[in-house]
Formats: C-alpha cells, sequence, structure tokens
C-alpha cells in the first residue's frame, strides 16, 4: 500500500490542517475518479496496442498515407513511398491492421488496406491538439 504522507501535506498546505477523515475523504474522490477514468481492461490493452503501433515511424507514415487516400490502396502502391524494405511495409501493414487502425483485404495476389474509423479519429486528434499551425 502506497504511503500518504505527501498528500497528507498537500492537504495541509491547502486547509490549513489534516485529519485523518480529510485523507479518507480525498482517497474517496480519487478513487471515485479512477473508476471513472477506467476501461474495460480488453479495451485498455486495445487503445494501448493502437498507440504503440503508431510508435513506428513506417507505421505511422502508413497510417497517414492510408487516413489520406480516398479509399484502399494497394501494398504494392505503398511500397515506393516508403524508404524501407517490402518486407519491412508488409509487417507495418500487418501491425497497423491487428491493433485495429487498418482494415485489409485480399483480392487475388493482391492485399489491400484501409483506415479506420478509429485510425481517422487518432489521427484527427492528433492534429487537432498539435497546437501551432497545423
Amino acid at each position: 500500500m502506497a504511503t500518504t504522507d505527501r498528500l497528507e501535506r498537500l492537504i495541509t498546505d491547502e486547509v490549513g490542517e489534516c485529519r485523518a477523515s480529510d485523507v479518507d475523504d480525498r482517497l474517496d474522490d480519487l478513487r471515485a475518479l479512477e473508476a471513472r477514468a477506467s476501461v474495460a481492461d480488453g479495451d485498455e490493452s486495445a487503445d494501448l496496442d493502437a498507440l504503440s503501433a503508431l510508435r513506428s515511424d513506417t507505421r505511422y507514415r502508413l497510417a497517414r498515407l492510408l487516413a489520406a487516400a480516398d479509399g484502399d490502396l494497394c501494398v504494392c502502391e505503398l511500397e515506393p513511398l516508403m524508404d524501407v524494405s517490402s518486407s519491412a511495409v508488409s509487417h507495418a501493414l500487418s501491425t497497423l491492421a491487428d491493433a485495429g487502425l487498418l482494415s485489409r483485404r485480399k483480392e487475388g495476389k493482391w492485399r489491400y488496406y484501409d483506415a479506420t474509423e478509429r485510425a481517422d479519429a487518432v489521427l484527427e486528434a492528433l492534429d487537432a491538439t498539435r497546437g501551432g499551425d497545423a
């Protein structure tokens, strides 16, 4: 169990004194906040997977390209735009699809990818909160 020494000092600084009931009340408020901020374990894992998938420059660029495209693109259309091997592009696309940021379909020997609504929303949120002239 974590210590509450620092919390007690904060409460003392805020109100001039700190009683055990003040700490208990603040902890109850903080636990209620934690409950409101939490998501189901599976959802948390999916969120972290999506954010982690965008951490790579290659995956981030691919997600941006597909979100900007009007419809899906074939892997062969994406490869010339990337500065990595064909297998790295395929692996990156697979990671993004597994994270729920891309949809994929196969047509004969060709594989096509498209940004999902989740990818669009994440990238739009980044754009909207970047600041400056973005």
